[in-house]
């Protein structure tokens, strides 16, 4: 017995030296340093939770901006805040930026609101048990906007941040982004043309996925017009009405389109009547209606969710030609919107992985791989991922995202932040 756990003991020890053996004295040196630093950091983010930054609450988020602002001065960024027009009844953006000569240039991608709005419910950073939390945002993303900023603090902290050109760009408006995009995302699309590489910091499926594609969204709408009858005239010289015809419509594009990868339409709104009123901007809607009359109406609005823009051009025209084969005596027509464009998966982002997994293996977490595209929507990553090689999913894990009771694991988020250190160190070498 005692032979055999000598035996085991060498195995451990071996085992140990060889996921180490890839790490520098430096980067171990970090490690240790993020480890000390632990309580700190999650004084931070208790710090941060407990401000309320609904995406509507531009104090809030302004108020959450300037405590992540501190931070990263005190890391030597020069800071701005990047304003919006009081037209678009949005905070503004969080920018900090250190300019260098060595290694990649980095953009940094995180967001200052959260779904939760003053009015409703609120629900404090409360420990649960010794390894999860619960707050409003504490995974998306507070989580992960903090763990960038130990991430970057364990770095200055051992000079690793000199002559490396970083950019941390934090938004105020993720979870509902102000329109036109062109405005609201203008300068985050033109900062980020000046970089390398993208990195964001949603929240993470556990150690081992990362996200090199995310699905794009946009919108639809469909109009219908019939001729409005004595309803026993359907089927018949009368035609078959509105709602039939939007019904033949939306039916036939799950028939023919619902089986392809990664794209997915749903008809949200759904109208049909006499008297049809709807706003788009407010996506609502009426009618009146009698069962003697043949509907002469009808609308239906969804969205239109894809992998690549071939994709999303492919379903659209596909869309339109199933539109277009009328039933008798109607007539319809669709319109589409654009919203936020996808993360195609590239080589780039695929070899960003692998560097990953490197660090990963190294600190003995396990293998990292790409996750499924379609297990994420868009996210701000999106509007930059046709310039530059792109990884998201890097932020804080947990469960139960834009829901009370939303949960960090504390268990994987000091792992998580050694990760996107060490990163960051050897992608700006």
């Amino acid at each position: 017995m005692m032979k055999n756990k000598l035996w085991l003991a060498i195995f451990l020890l071996i085992t140990i030296k060889a996921s180490t053996q890839t790490l520098s004295k430096t980067e171990l040196q970090l490690l240790k340093s993020i480890d000390a630093a632990m309580p700190a950091t999650i004084e931070l983010l208790k710090e941060s939770v407990n401000i309320n930054s609904g995406t509507f609450n531009k104090e809030g988020i302004k108020k959450v901006g300037a405590l992540y602002a501190k931070e990263l001065t005190a890391l030597g960024f020069t800071l701005e805040w990047v304003p919006m027009p009081d037209s678009l009844k949005r905070a503004g953006h969080l920018l900090a930026y250190r300019k260098g000569k060595k290694g990649k240039k980095l953009f940094l991608i995180g967001h200052l609101d959260t779904v939760f709005e003053p009015d409703m419910p609120t629900n404090p950073f409360t420990m649960l048990t010794d390894s999860t939390a619960t707050g409003q945002g504490v995974n998306d993303m507070k989580g992960g906007d903090v763990l960038v900023i130990a991430a970057l603090k364990a770095l200055q902290n051992k000079g690793l941040l000199n002559d490396a050109s970083i950019t941390v760009y934090f938004t105020g408006d993720e979870e509902n982004a102000a329109e036109p995009r062109e405005i609201s995302r203008g300068d985050f699309i033109e900062r980020a043309k000046q970089h390398d590489i993208a990195l964001a910091f949603e929240g993470a499926i556990g150690l081992n996925t990362v996200a090199t594609a995310r699905r794009g969204a946009s919108e639809w709408r469909l109009e219908v017009e019939a001729k409005q009858a004595h309803s026993s005239g359907i089927f018949g010289a009368a035609g078959y009405g509105a709602v039939y015809e939007a019904a033949r419509i939306v039916n036939e594009f799950r028939e023919q389109l619902s089986k392809e990868p990664y794209l997915t339409f749903n008809p949200a709104l759904f109208i049909g009547g006499s008297d049809v009123q709807y706003d788009i901007a407010s996506q609502k809607g009426g009618t009146s209606a009698k069962t003697n009359i043949i509907a002469p109406k009808a609308v239906v609005m969804g969205d239109l969710r894809f992998l690549t823009e071939e994709q999303k051009e492919k379903a659209r025209e596909n869309m339109r030609q199933i539109v277009s084969k009328n039933l008798p005596e109607t007539r319809a027509i669709i319109s589409f919107m654009d919203g936020i464009p996808s993360m195609p998966p590239t080589p780039g982002n695929a070899a960003l992985v692998k560097q990953l997994n490197d660090i990963s293996v190294a600190l003995n977490y396990g293998e990292v791989n790409a996750g499924n595209p379609g297990s994420r929507g868009a996210g701000d990553i999106s509007y930059v991922a046709n310039y530059l090689d792109c990884l998201d999913g890097l932020g804080a894990s947990g469960k139960g995202a834009h829901a009370p009771g939303e949960i960090i694991n504390l268990n994987e988020y000091p792992k998580l932040i050694k990760r996107t250190a060490l990163l960051i160190y050897r992608l700006t070498r």
